[in-house]
């Protein structure tokens, strides 16, 4: 067992109106403000077993629990074409049961009283995660151990057909939603054709169709091993009961095979490219996606900042113009999603009744290059630091669960192979200048998007009719055809000319052929 200390991380962790000031002007691209943040420590310290799995440990008495949370560093970004949705399908296959416990995996866990047992898959990593009484620990990391080196097992061809039939039936709900159809629709048409990111995370019929008891079995040996896996235990503990417990539950199983790993693949477009999709929605709705900077990088953090300051909250400038003062839209929307090899930029807004959705379009491109030309406001730039600053506070309170800290460590470990790479994006977040953004703005979003248009499908109804579908109908006599008199001619040399001539159209058809072959 190899083991190692991290430094102390420190990061922002609340916002105090209070105690700010503004140091420079938006006008020399310096930060418009330095915050007086307090800082809230984050400790953790980190060790590696031998077979390479890395653990994570934050100690935080406050209440008898521990939050346990295993992030495997593989997605849908690792599956193959015709193998799309393997990820997601495996991860419904961690909870059926083990070699060792060949049972519903949630039992254990609620008779001792676990909260937010979960798993979740997205294109890059998939999780499982339980908060624990203290008492329990041993329970849960046995669990989790079984599962990580004694599952195959207990994967028989009923079980992966039981699951096969739930994802396929997830799929279908969740296309079966307003807007539904979109998401891989955007993933298809923004991304070129072998791209990791240009299907979705939970697969294509057709591939859940095709996974074989064989396929599943390769996929457990290619990803599932120690070595591709991030345990953070947070919580009610520290890092020498963590060091005595995990060894004696994680070290005996492989490390599993060596994996090659795509760092970055942005896929940037210069032209835009348009579509528009029938769909049962309640309204029109609009999607401009950018293909961005990847997680990761100090423009994926301003362009978060950006989507605020564009479209979040009844501040931002689209809301006030399209949704408050101009009234042609319902909602109106924006985030950053970041992910390992991409990010994309996503506009969305919904048309009022008798809008149509070219006129929204316009007045986004009218305040994109606005802030593209000018910059956002100190004022504007401040408030976003603020309500950022604000989500990751929520986002630390837990110790696990979704977006816990546990989920926070996790992801830098398994994203940046650093647990307290969060500090580094709040950062960015609390020194970002007008100018960063402006700047990230002009690179990203000035050209290159993608325009879905989502328009209800008309109300089309099918009618009653006399058609007897009893028998075929019967074939009458045929009419006659009515063709031209054909003319023929001998020219000098010897070549035949058939003519036929009629005056439909103000066109000659000529053909030569000629006898060989």
């Amino acid at each position: 067992m190899k083991m190692m200390k991290t430094l102390t991380a420190v990061a922002v962790a609340t916002v105090l109106l209070g105690g700010c000031q503004t140091t420079q002007s938006a006008d020399n691209g310096q930060a418009v403000s330095q915050s007086q943040f307090p800082e809230v420590k984050v400790n953790y310290e980190t060790f590696t077993l031998d077979n390479g799995l890395t653990v994570v440990v934050h100690e935080d008495r406050k209440a008898p629990i521990v939050a346990v949370n295993v992030w495997y560093a593989v997605g849908s970004k690792d599956e193959k074409t015709g193998q799309t949705g393997f990820a997601h399908l495996f991860e419904h296959l961690m909870f059926n049961g083990t070699e060792n416990y060949d049972d519903e995996y949630f039992g254990p866990f609620e008779r001792a009283g676990a909260t937010e047992m979960n798993g979740t898959t997205n294109n890059d990593r998939t999780n499982y995660f339980e908060n624990v009484p203290t008492p329990a620990l041993d329970m849960a990391l046995w669990m989790e151990s079984d599962r990580m080196g004694h599952l195959l097992g207990a994967v028989t061809q009923d079980k992966l057909d039981e699951q096969r039939g739930v994802v396929q039936n997830e799929k279908r709900q969740g296309e079966a939603q307003p807007y539904g159809k979109a998401w891989s629709y955007i993933a298809e048409q923004t991304f070129p054709e072998g791209h990791p990111y240009s299907w979705s995370v939970i697969g294509s019929m057709e591939d859940l169709n095709a996974a074989s008891l064989d396929d599943v079995h390769q996929w457990f040996e290619d990803y599932y091993g120690a070595a591709n896996a991030v345990l953070v235990l947070a919580g009610d503990i520290d890092v020498e009961t963590a060091k005595e417990k995990v060894t004696k539950y994680f070290a005996d199983i492989g490390p599993g095979k060596p994996l090659q790993k795509q760092e970055a693949w942005v896929a940037k477009r210069d032209e835009q490219k348009r579509s528009t999709m029938e769909d049962r929605v309640p309204a029109p709705r609009v999607y401009k996606v950018w293909n961005t900077a990847q997680m990761g990088t100090a423009d994926s953090e301003y362009l978060n900042l950006l989507a605020d300051i564009l479209a979040n909250g009844k501040n931002s400038r689209l809301y006030e113009r399209l949704v408050y003062n101009e009234q042609i839209a319902s909602s109106v929307g924006a985030f950053q999603y970041g992910r390992k090899l991409s990010g994309q930029f996503f506009i969305t807004a919904d048309a009022k009744p008798g809008v149509e959705l070219e006129q929204i379009e316009t007045i986004i491109d009218e305040e994109l290059e606005r802030l593209i030309t000018e910059g956002p406001t100190a004022a504007e730039l401040q408030r976003t630091k603020f309500s950022t600053t604000a989500d990751f506070v929520r986002r630390a309170e837990k110790v696990g669960g979704f977006g816990g800290k546990s989920d926070l460590l996790a992801s830098g470990a398994v994203y940046h192979n650093d647990p307290g790479f969060y500090e580094k994006e709040m950062k960015w977040t609390k020194e970002a200048s007008v100018n960063n953004l402006q700047n990230a703005a002009e690179k990203w979003l000035s050209d290159g998007d993608f325009v879905l248009n989502v328009v209800p499908q008309p109300d089309y109804a099918a009618q009653e009719t006399d058609a007897d579908r009893s028998q075929l109908p019967h074939v009458g006599d045929l009419p006659q055809l009515e063709l031209p008199e054909v003319k023929t001619f001998t020219l000098s040399n010897g070549l035949e000319v058939y003519l036929a001539q009629r005056s439909d159209t103000p066109t000659v058809e000529m053909s030569l052929v000629f006898d060989s072959g």
